[in-house]
């Protein structure tokens, strides 16, 4: 798939660009439940955590694989979320999967095919991102830990089993 520039293909229909691109922004006022239900003081967005995964993309992306897509990976894999909220594991996740593409499809379905890759995680590069959201939360969850002196062990033992990729779970060590 090759990703266009302008991003404004698919604009036409349903809500204006304008609208569509405010909805998409506030994606920076969706606070990570996981962080509130474990009391972390001024938890990050998703947006942030986004921003999170895609730094860390720019310093690990392995050379074989497209850093463009990765970045693009990074950025809309949590998009629906504006509309769904941030679900945890401890929350009722039973139509996740489907609310949240129904959500992809009315908010960007332009990048519906990115959504999809990464959900299903079938390329090199969705599994490499996938590994990043974990990363990036065990990160975090020292962050916070650190500045705010809590027991975030849960999240840090989460990321580090659920991350395969040697070079990536070092990071949390």
């Amino acid at each position: 798939m090759h990703l266009e520039g302008g991003g404004f293909e698919g604009l036409s229909s349903g809500l204006g660009m304008d609208e569509r691109i405010m909805e998409w922004l506030e994606l920076k006022n969706v606070t990570r439940a996981g962080w509130v239900r474990a009391g972390v003081d001024n938890p990050e967005s998703v947006a942030a955590h986004s921003w999170g995964m895609s730094i860390l993309a720019l310093k690990l992306c392995p050379p074989g694989l497209d850093l463009a897509r990765v970045l693009s990976l990074c950025l809309v894999h949590d998009l629906p979320e504006v509309r769904v909220g941030d679900l945890t594991p401890h929350d009722d996740c039973s139509t996740k999967a489907e609310d949240e593409r129904a959500a992809m499809l009315a908010l960007a379905p332009e990048w519906i095919e990115l959504f999809d890759e990464y959900e299903q995680g079938n390329s090199p590069e969705a599994r490499f991102v996938k590994q990043l959201d974990k990363l990036d939360m065990g990160l975090q969850a020292k962050v916070y830990q650190r500045k705010q002196g809590i027991a975030l062990d849960e999240f840090i033992e989460s990321a580090t089993k659920r991350i395969s990729d040697d070079d990536l779970r070092v990071q949390l060590e």
